[in-house]
């Protein structure tokens, strides 16, 4: 009870609990596209590589937003342009730059260390969320829902099949980067909440739920939004309750809700396919 008392007297609380649910919710619809097109490890790569241009934007005295968004995009056109052009596989290219980034970051920070708290950039803290922070993260969601929105059957299409979609006319490649586009952005805006390192878990683990859950896109989008949603709300509480960092928090939370359904899902459960089993041999 003296959370919700609390989160009706506090305003910076208040940023916090909005904040997280805008985060949870993009994350579990673009993370269900990384999750279905075998992206993870781009979405690693893109989480960690934002990192120069949040210690160049700190240093220019700007909002970090936009510099992430730079080197975050740069990150993904780098990436493909030596996987297309060389000889290098998608997963060396992917190491290659995003380790390149990351250095190049950790040296920017160290550089500018009176002016960034390396912990915060790194794991997140949502109750310091700003207003501008909220805004912007309201912005990311209403631009990467509308984009899903719309494209809704070329990003069906070309996350199962993007020889089909190619037959079919659509841009493939175009579409890869628009996700890369969309995956920056959800990337930049959740740093606030759970940080660079921790990103990329609520990308995926929320997402992954899901998909125990349904064989369905349009369903599996629904449900990792609202695993997404429902892991920062219930992470934000026990982590005020209890004074604890609220970024990794909400990751073992999210980690938590897949745990459970990994045993006891209806379909995908592990604990549910062995006493199914079981019966069948006493049958």
């Amino acid at each position: 009870m003296e959370f919700f008392q609390d989160l009706m007297a506090y305003e910076f609380l208040q940023k916090a609990f909005i904040t997280s649910i805008m985060v949870g919710i993009i994350c579990g619809v673009i993370g269900s596209f990384i999750i279905l097109r075998g992206m993870a490890l781009m979405g690693d790569a893109i989480s960690h590589a934002v990192l120069p241009g949040v210690a160049i934007s700190y240093m220019l005295g700007i909002n970090f937003f936009y510099g992430a968004v730079v080197t975050g995009v740069l990150t993904s056109l780098g990436i493909g342009a030596i996987s297309q052009n060389s000889r290098i596989k998608n997963d060396s290219s992917i190491g290659l730059v995003f380790a390149a980034m990351f250095a190049l970051g950790i040296i920017l920070i160290t550089s500018a260390q009176s002016a960034i708290d390396l912990t915060q950039i790194l794991f997140g803290n949502v109750l310091s969320v700003r207003t501008s922070d909220m805004v912007v993260t309201l912005i990311v969601g209403v631009v990467v829902l509308l984009a899903v929105y719309l494209f809704y059957k070329e990003l069906l299409v070309s996350s199962f099949d993007e020889t089909m979609a190619a037959a079919y006319g659509l841009k493939v490649r175009m579409i890869h980067y628009g996700i890369m586009v969309l995956l920056t952005l959800v990337t930049v805006a959740s740093l606030q909440t759970v940080g660079v390192v921790l990103v990329i878990a609520m990308l995926i683990t929320p997402a992954s739920t899901a998909y125990l859950l349904t064989n369905r896109l349009s369903i599996m989008i629904f449900l990792a939004a609202f695993f997404g949603a429902a892991s920062s709300v219930i992470g934000l509480y026990v982590s005020f309750t209890y004074n604890l960092p609220s970024g990794p928090v909400i990751v073992l939370v999210a980690t938590a809700i897949f745990a459970f359904m990994f045993l006891f899902s209806p379909k995908q459960g592990v604990i549910v396919r062995m006493v199914q089993s079981n019966k069948r041999k006493v049958a």
